[in-house]
């Protein structure tokens, strides 16, 4: 059975900030209020320690608070508690905003679509971080999600590839060496992050060419990030991830963080912190430089400073 946590307080009706600032961090701990002055929060929430604050920050002010730390008395009890954090409806309402913003697709614009992609993933990922007892609704909303992002992969790139099921076989540099890599024209990030991949850790004089149709990729070159191509997605592995454990490079610290940045910013996903950020650097360059060769070469710094910083960030 749970353990929970339940919180009493009593807090001075004047002055005010004392209430407000409780007020507000009890909030952020997704704690369920059993009535006025009682919150309850299971005992394995992330935000369990937040709430001990809390109750340390009342006690601090000269106002009265107690922690009890308890079980249920019985199973119907029980289910009264985890009553209090369904989020059924908070999913509810999300998968209709999902829904709402798949019908917008085609009338909209790239900046409209990713600034609703990012809206809606960043309220997922709030619903989530107080589920603290998950169930299909959180299944479903996830997978909706999923779906919302492929759709406006397709309609702003319609060659984007769907991963293949296949294990990703390990290779030696020696055989890739001054080779010619091929991937789509205007290349995004997980393109232009494997490029930069490819260029550091694997071709030491690689040649790069973009493609206006990539079913018209010759035969000599190294096809990557496309249906049909030697390196893309394979499985739920972007092509800089498979590209980096194709060539032994993925257990380094700073590559492999890299590659969660990549995959989060490509697909979505588990969150990354300078993904948005990152994101927005790389969409500068794009608006800068017309031309892809120019592109990759403005990047490549950018890349260089970002793994180098993930390689010390421990």
């Amino acid at each position: 059975m749970t353990r929970w946590l339940v919180l009493t307080a009593t807090l001075p009706t004047h002055p005010s900030a004392l209430r407000v600032r409780v007020w507000r961090a009890l909030k952020t701990t997704g704690a369920g209020t059993l009535r006025e002055g009682v919150y309850v929060l299971p005992s394995t929430a992330p935000t369990a320690q937040a709430l001990w604050d809390i109750e340390r920050t009342i006690a601090e002010a000269g106002a009265e608070a107690h922690m009890l730390v308890l079980e249920a008395r019985d199973d119907v009890q029980e289910t009264s508690f985890r009553a209090l954090f369904d989020r059924a409806d908070l999913y509810g309402d999300l998968r209709q905003s999902i829904k709402e913003a798949r019908s917008a697709i085609r009338k909209s614009s790239e900046a409209q679509l990713h600034k609703a992609l990012r809206g809606l993933e960043q309220q997922l990922r709030s619903i989530q971080a107080s589920d603290f007892f998950p169930a299909s609704e959180s299944e479903r909303a996830a997978v909706a999600m999923a779906a919302l992002r492929r759709e406006i992969e397709l309609h702003l790139s319609p060659d984007e590839p769907s991963p293949r099921a296949a294990a990703v076989e390990r290779h030696p540099v020696d055989a890739f060496q001054g080779r010619t890599w091929a991937t789509r024209k205007r290349p995004w990030v997980d393109r232009l992050a494997t490029a930069w991949l490819v260029q550091r850790f694997v071709d030491k004089s690689p040649r790069f060419i973009w493609l206006s149709d990539a079913k018209k990729c010759p035969k000599s070159a190294l096809g990557y990030d496309f249906d049909g191509a030697t390196f893309t997605h394979v499985g739920d592995k972007v092509t800089f991830e498979v590209v980096a454990a194709t060539f032994g490079l993925d257990e380094e610290p700073g590559i492999k963080r890299l590659g969660e940045l990549v995959h989060c910013i490509d697909i979505g996903g588990i969150p990354v912190d300078e993904a948005p950020g990152f994101e927005m650097l790389v969409r500068g360059l794009q608006a800068q430089h017309a031309d892809d060769d120019a592109l990759l070469a403005a990047s490549l710094p950018l890349f260089d400073a970002l793994h180098a910083g993930m390689k010390v960030r421990q």
